[in-house]
């Protein structure tokens, strides 16, 4: 199936592992994959948990994480690599972990999470404080706020202009990527959510400002004799 093209992003509905074969490496990849929360949630069933038998179908499909094989290879497409739940996989111990603190204090959930990136930074941990979305604005059950893509990808030392997310899920961090003015890259193999994808990746497209930045350049450097 041929790519869904919105702008300068590149949309492909199909199994990551397939298609990130065929990909060139790019800037940054940041992503949130599955972390195996499915097979947890069947005992939030019945009337048991704030869980809704709708979220649950919903996240069903998230029995297991992607095997070590993929997860290597969607750290290796790019020069800098962000992993959402990074602490789940069989990766190299980080140099900097990102910390996104949900401003939940509310001790059945977690109040938490980690990426995973293999960058250094100043810093052991960097960390971004900001409410998780709900009602209308959640569109899928793990859906990461549009303000914490908008500073993973400020976190990116070599200031990325194509961005890949392997596991684009609704299609935040396209958005984020838009509003930014950077290419993107987005796979999804699920219909529904791809095409919620596409839906919000145009619609940020549609509400950009007239006229665009210029686009970044890297310093020159000049040569003193």
């Amino acid at each position: 199936m041929s790519p869904v093209v919105i702008g300068n992003a590149t949309l492909y509905l199909g199994d990551c592992a397939e298609i990130l074969l065929s990909l060139p490496k790019v800037d940054a990849v940041i992503t949130d994959p599955p972390y195996g929360i499915g097979a947890s949630s069947k005992k939030f069933i019945n009337g048991t948990s704030k869980w809704s038998k709708d979220y649950y179908e919903d996240v069903c499909w998230d029995t297991a994480p992607p095997d070590n094989m993929l997860i290597k290879l969607v750290v290796a497409m790019g020069e800098v690599a962000i992993l959402w739940g990074g602490n789940y996989f069989d990766l190299p111990p980080s140099r900097c972990y990102l910390v996104w603190d949900k401003m939940i204090r509310d001790f059945s959930y977690a109040d938490c999470e980690f990426a995973w990136t293999n960058q250094d930074a100043n810093a052991r941990i960097k960390s971004l404080s900001t409410a998780a979305a709900t009602g209308d604005g959640r569109v899928h059950p793990t859906q990461k706020p549009l303000e914490l893509m908008h500073w993973c990808i400020a976190q990116c030392k070599n200031n990325p202009q194509t961005v890949l997310d392997p596991f684009m899920g609704s299609g935040t961090t396209g958005v984020a990527a838009v509003q930014l003015g950077r290419s993107f890259i987005g796979i999804e193999r699920l219909p529904k959510y791809f095409d919620i994808a596409c839906e919000r990746i145009a619609l940020a497209y549609a509400q950009r400002p007239l006229f665009e930045p210029e686009p970044f350049k890297p310093p020159v450097q000049l040569r003193i004799e």
